[in-house]
């Protein structure tokens, strides 16, 4: 009977997967080398590592010298699957990943929060079942979900959303963690975006990279160095309830007067065009409101893509409005790249060029110096992307590792993984 390793054993363990793991060392010179351990030593562990369906051997690597090959080690990305799900206000995505962040399958539908934790939840189990049937067999390791509002990370609760009724105080990380038997992350939608685009980003955004989603709300993020800035309560980067008018009719739906998201929100953008289609001075979306009943923002961009002066007119100030807002947090911050992502960018580049226009004009130089400005290129994977490296981040930290190593899986340590990375 082959005896549990020892706690100094496991140590020493999660030490060789996290260089495995991150590619630093792959064989067994190599981990004796970096690691300093003896052959013996790290012939024991990757035994104990390949018996707890950790990592496994490759073929021999071709070296181009004498002797005979080394086998390079891997880390079993097949050993078991991670969940992910951002919402948005009126979007959910899904994926599947491997243990390597590498998506197997992804499904998209339209919802509206509004209708409650149940509904909208439901649906998030309806198509987690689905992506589950195609990779049969293989346990969930982690889950990671992204909500269009405020959370507290540390438990998985809700927190007095704005635009979110029925949510406040819903546990999201008890609901799928008793259901699927795993640990859970429970983050704002946005968050999971930010690290999404950081964990596909160049060498040189994976310093400071600031997200800026403008859809149907409006919210940010900053990861330094791969870690999200939070702030002391989580609240950090949720601009879209920043004051920018005084304006009394620029009424929010969290209830206050002036708030970006009044002006330059996709929901105020509709309120205020739907406005001026019935007035008559929006001809192409008197057109929609007549046909439908309604507009929406692919409305809104078409109009805008087909010179419609009243669409233009209240995309561009949208633009500049966001452009101004953000200038403002990239002088506080001095990011070296601002990422532009949400469902903005499928209404065409007016909103774009204005945000840009009015982002440079509100740069002190210093800032300005070595930003680097784009839009996002996961467009609309961002938040599944960074839910996946947020979970596997999580369990594979070497301080995570000797918690759940012994077992060969994680799920028996949720409650101890479950803390914010």
């Amino acid at each position: 009977m082959t005896r549990p390793p020892s706690a100094r054993d496991v140590l020493v363990l999660a030490q060789i997967v996290d260089l495995v793991r991150t590619g630093v060392a792959v064989t067994r010179p190599e981990l004796e080398s970096v690691s300093g351990l003896g052959r013996t030593v790290v012939n024991d562990r990757l035994r104990e590592g390949i018996a707890l369906g950790v990592l496994a051997e490759s073929d021999p690597l071709a070296t181009g010298t004498r002797g005979r090959p080394s086998r390079a080690v891997r880390l079993r990305t097949e050993a078991g699957v991670v969940l992910s799900a951002s919402l948005g206000a009126v979007s959910l995505h899904a994926a599947v990943s491997d243990l390597g962040g590498t998506e197997l399958g992804s499904r998209f539908e339209r919802i509206d929060v509004q209708d409650g934790p149940e509904v909208v939840l439901g649906r998030v189990e309806v198509l987690f079942g689905q992506l589950l049937a195609t990779v049969p067999g293989r346990p969930v390791w982690g889950i990671a979900l992204g909500l269009p509002g405020p959370v507290d990370v540390a438990t998985g609760r809700v927190i007095a959303p704005p635009i979110m009724p029925g949510w406040d105080g819903v546990d999201v990380r008890a609901r799928f963690s008793a259901r699927y038997d795993a640990p859970v992350w429970v983050d704002n939608e946005v968050n999971l975006m930010a690290l999404g685009e950081w964990e596909r980003g160049t060498p040189r955004e994976r310093r400071d990279l600031l997200f800026v989603k403008v859809a149907t709300g409006i919210g940010s993020a900053l990861v330094t160095g791969g870690r999200l800035h939070r702030g002391d309560s989580g609240a950090a980067g949720d601009i879209g309830h920043v004051r920018v008018t005084d304006d009394p009719a620029a009424v929010c739906r969290c209830g206050k007067t002036g708030c970006l998201e009044a002006v330059a929100g996709g929901w105020a953008l509709v309120r205020r065009l739907t406005e001026d289609a019935r007035a008559g001075r929006s001809p192409a979306l008197a057109e929609c409101l007549a046909r439908t009943g309604r507009i929406t923002g692919e409305d809104i961009g078409a109009a805008t893509a087909a010179g419609d002066e009243a669409a233009r007119a209240a995309v561009a100030r949208a633009g500049r409005v966001t452009g101004t807002a953000i200038a403002g947090i990239v002088n506080f911050a001095n990011p070296g790249t601002l990422v532009l992502g949400g469902g903005v960018l499928r209404s065409g580049p007016l909103f774009v060029e204005e945000f840009e226009r009015a982002l440079s004009g509100g740069l002190i130089e210093l800032a300005a110096r070595r930003l680097s400005v784009r839009t996002s290129s996961l467009d609309p994977r961002e938040g599944t992307t960074g839910g996946a490296l947020l979970v596997t981040d999580a369990l594979f930290r070497p301080s995570a590792m000797p918690l759940w190593l012994a077992s060969g899986s994680p799920r028996t340590a949720a409650p101890q993984l479950q803390v914010a990375p």
